[in-house]
C-alpha cells in the first residue's frame, strides 16, 4: 500500500454527529497497541499479534501517514480508519485505487460509529481526489464488514481466495454532484 499522493495533511479534524476523525497522536499510543492486540478485532485479519512485540515495536506516535485517521468518541480513541492507494494489491481490479480499511474496538462494535467514521472519510476522500473509486477487501465469513460495505455503498466486484479464506472485493464509484 502506498499513501494517497498530493493530498494536503493533515487535514482539520472532521467532526461528524458523534465522532471527531483526526490525526493520530501520542496518547492514542495504548489504543493502536490494543487494536492490534485483539483477538476479536483481529479475527478475520490474520490474527493478533502478540502484545509485548506490539510494546516494542510501536512508535510513540503510531500510524501517522496521510489518510491514517485516529476515530474519536467522548475524547478517547475508538477505532482507526485507513485510507491508502493499493498498489500492488493482490486484485487487478483493485491496483492503483484507494482501499478503505477501519479498525474498531470490540467494545464499540453494533452502536453505527464504524459507519459514520467511514462516510466521513469518504467524503473527505471525494472532496480531496474528486471522482476517485474507492475499494474495500473483508472476508466473506465476516458479515458486521459485509454488511458496512453495502451499506457505504460498495459493490461486489469479485471473489478469490487468499490467506485460507474466500475473500470478497467491492467497489464504490465516484459519487457525481447532480444538477
Amino acid at each position: 500500500m502506498e499513501d494517497l499522493g498530493p493530498v494536503a495533511w493533515p487535514p482539520e479534524p472532521i467532526r461528524t454527529e458523534r465522532l471527531v476523525l483526526r490525526e493520530p497522536e501520542a496518547r492514542d499510543r495504548a489504543t493502536f497497541i490494543e487494536l492490534l492486540a485483539s483477538p476479536e478485532v483481529h479475527t478475520y485479519l490474520g490474527g493478533p499479534r502478540p502484545r509485548a512485540e506490539l510494546e516494542c515495536e510501536t512508535p510513540e506516535v503510531p500510524e501517522r501517514w496521510p489518510g491514517s485517521f485516529v476515530v474519536e468518541l467522548d475524547g478517547a480513541m475508538i477505532g482507526q480508519i485507513l485510507l491508502r492507494r493499493a498498489a500492488g494489491h493482490r486484485r487487478p481490479a483493485a491496483t492503483g485505487k484507494a482501499d478503505l480499511g477501519y479498525l474498531f474496538l470490540p467494545r464499540d462494535w453494533g452502536f453505527g460509529y464504524a459507519a459514520e467514521a467511514c462516510t466521513a472519510a469518504l467524503g473527505w476522500l471525494a472532496g480531496v481526489l474528486p471522482g476517485e473509486p474507492v475499494v474495500l477487501t473483508t472476508q466473506t465469513a465476516n458479515v458486521g464488514s459485509m454488511r458496512l460495505a453495502a451499506k457505504l455503498g460498495f459493490t461486489e466486484v469479485e471473489r478469490f481466495k487468499a490467506w485460507d479464506a474466500e475473500q470478497w472485493l467491492g467497489m464504490r464509484s465516484p459519487v457525481t454532484p447532480s444538477g
